[in-house]
């Protein structure tokens, strides 16, 4: 396989969303998000979980919060990057080595997440229409990334 770039694009029911992907500081994680994103597993997923002043998560192939893909979960790959707006980090369970596809993105500051969860990558544009996503938990008619793309 050729290397692929570390530029994931979203394009959502609001607009299109470019997350700069980190491998330098998650690599394990970055390498699933492509592998993903590359089967198409985003495509059409919903943001079930949208709280004001925190996150927007998606990934989950049930809409619910409950699933992940077919593949094992990850270990967590903790780092020093902060959660601020724009940040892009794991979901998981109680369990740190629990993530699996589902995601989120911080509408704000969130340090009290700082090295508990797996920061991955930030949206470089597009953080406006990350800003119109419906609020919920869960989201009535939620909005939804129509597609994922890795360049």
């Amino acid at each position: 396989m050729s290397e692929q770039g570390n530029t994931l694009t979203l394009e959502t029911t609001q607009g299109p969303v470019v997350i700069r992907m980190r491998p330098d500081l998650a690599p394990n994680h970055v390498a699933h998000i492509k592998k993903l994103a590359g089967e198409g597993f985003y495509d059409g997923i919903v943001f079930h979980r949208v709280i004001e002043g925190f996150m927007a998560q998606t990934g989950c192939p049930q809409g619910t919060g409950t699933g992940g893909s077919s593949y094992p979960n990850l270990k967590q790959e903790f780092n020093s990057a902060a959660h601020v707006r724009g940040t892009c980090s794991m979901a998981r369970s109680s369990n740190p080595d629990s993530a699996n596809s589902q995601f989120f993105i911080c509408f704000g500051d969130a340090s009290f997440l700082d090295r508990q969860y797996t920061v991955w990558g930030e949206v470089t544009s597009g953080m406006e229409n990350v800003d119109k996503i419906k609020r919920g938990e869960p989201v009535q008619n939620p909005d939804k990334i129509v597609s994922a793309k890795v360049s």
